[in-house]
């Protein structure tokens, strides 16, 4: 009976991130759903702070990229990019879509998934009011879904990558052999389908005469705190080390800096972070905890070795597949944690570990909740006064994840059978 409870109030919480009723925050069903397993004593105290602390990179991670997107929003540095992008578009809603969408591969790539939600959409939501473009979501459903869908080119694209590998990451080139090929099928596909989905709203002009704003000192700085943040990732990631307190570091010494230089009040940063997404990962970390007390681990472990041993290909395709969907129902940052257990007890092939990995990273696309980058656009896109529904995520999201996903995971499956 534990685990039923177990899996009731996870289902529950999940439900409540997803739909938000009566429009409450995401964090408040999350940490509610842990703090209801507490009391029920389905979880001890001691099992809800390891939960709580296997999320710790991630916290330092976010704290650091809320704070440089927040002091460069402040140094209006989205601004000055946003009229620089808009004037490369020379009054083309496709070529101003292809710019974003070319951003959107880079910041990934080499700030992570996470960056893109909450250091581009803001960039975006200015560069298409700049451009006074009458439908505006097409641009911002970029920042979602290239946000996922190019998060596997570099071990740092994605926290959810170090979780799946744990302390079995493989070297940066050994990493590029494996992950360049599928990353290129991935991020060509979404844009294929998210460009044919969203044709008709790009038929319209989009403004040419663009005046170009004068950027601030701070906004210099910010930049360079970026770029410097960009190198420190890489440079961690090439010597397989934690990603979060390098980033909380150079995140915080960037504001300090700026703020500093511009002679101006911490608490006009400070105030505007989305800091309610913190506690909303401390809540999903707890919940998976106490899942992994229902033998869910186990039992998968079992499973994954009893396929693997019937038939590899099948296991490839299955594993990654189920994985995707599973991301969507309780986020891919806990269903990484859980696949990543499972995977190094399993000691599977490296094309099954590659296509669970595809699965995380790229299966969140499906849904609003299935990835944190996807939890942080929607807060973003709240600050821009936009919004958009569960469900209108779902009905474009069952083309731009499924397709690309289909496609990746043949490419690794085509690849592992020709060499």
């Amino acid at each position: 009976m534990p685990s039923v409870f177990i899996w009731i109030i996870t289902v529950l919480s999940i439900a409540g991130v997803i739909i938000r009723p009566f429009k409450t925050p995401e964090f408040i069903w999350a940490v509610g759903g842990a703090v209801l397993l507490l009391v029920l004593g389905l979880i001890t105290p001691i099992e809800s702070l390891s939960g709580i602390t296997k999320g710790m990179d991630v916290y330092l991670f976010l704290t650091g990229m809320m704070l440089l997107a927040e002091t460069a929003r402040e140094e209006k540095l989205f601004d000055w990019l946003a009229a620089h992008a808009t004037q490369r578009a020379n009054g083309s809603a496709s070529r101003l879509f292809g710019l974003i969408y070319l951003v959107g591969v880079v910041v990934t790539t080499f700030l992570s998934n996470d960056a893109t939600a909450v250091v581009l959409t803001p960039a975006v939501a200015a560069a298409v009011k700049t451009a006074k473009v009458k439908k505006p979501l097409p641009y911002l459903f970029i920042c979602a879904f290239i946000a996922n869908a190019a998060s596997f080119v570099l071990p740092i694209s994605n926290p959810a990558n170090l979780v799946i590998y744990g302390t079995h990451m493989p070297p940066l080139l050994v990493w590029l052999g494996h992950y360049m090929l599928p990353s290129v099928v991935s991020i060509v596909t979404t844009y294929i389908i998210l460009r044919f989905t969203q044709r008709d709203a790009l038929r319209e002009s989009v403004t040419q005469n663009i005046s170009i704003p004068i950027l601030s000192s701070g906004g210099r700085l910010a930049i360079i705190g970026i770029a410097v943040t960009a190198l420190i990732l890489l440079g961690a990631s090439a010597l397989n080390q934690p990603l979060g307190l390098p980033t909380a570091i150079t995140g915080i010494l960037t504001s300090t800096l700026v703020l500093f230089w511009a002679r101006k009040n911490p608490w006009v940063v400070v105030k505007d972070v989305s800091w309610a997404v913190l506690p909303l990962v401390a809540g999903l970390f707890v919940l998976v905890e106490a899942l992994a007390k229902t033998g869910v681990i186990q039992g998968l472990t079992v499973l994954l070795r009893t396929h693997t041993a019937q038939s590899v290909s099948e296991t490839t395709w299955l594993s990654g597949v189920g994985v995707a969907l599973a991301s969507n129902l309780v986020n891919n940052l806990p269903a990484g944690l859980i696949a990543g257990t499972v995977v190094q007890a399993g000691q599977v092939p490296e094309v099954i570990k590659s296509a669970i990995l595809i699965g995380i990273d790229l299966g969140p696309n499906l849904s609003v909740t299935g990835s944190l980058a996807t939890i942080l656009w929607l807060v973003a896109l709240r600050r821009e006064g936009q919004s958009v529904s569960a469900w209108e995520f779902l009905k474009l999201g069952a083309l731009v994840m499924t397709i690309p996903l289909l496609c990746t995971l043949g490419t690794i499956w085509l690849f592992n059978h020709s060499f």
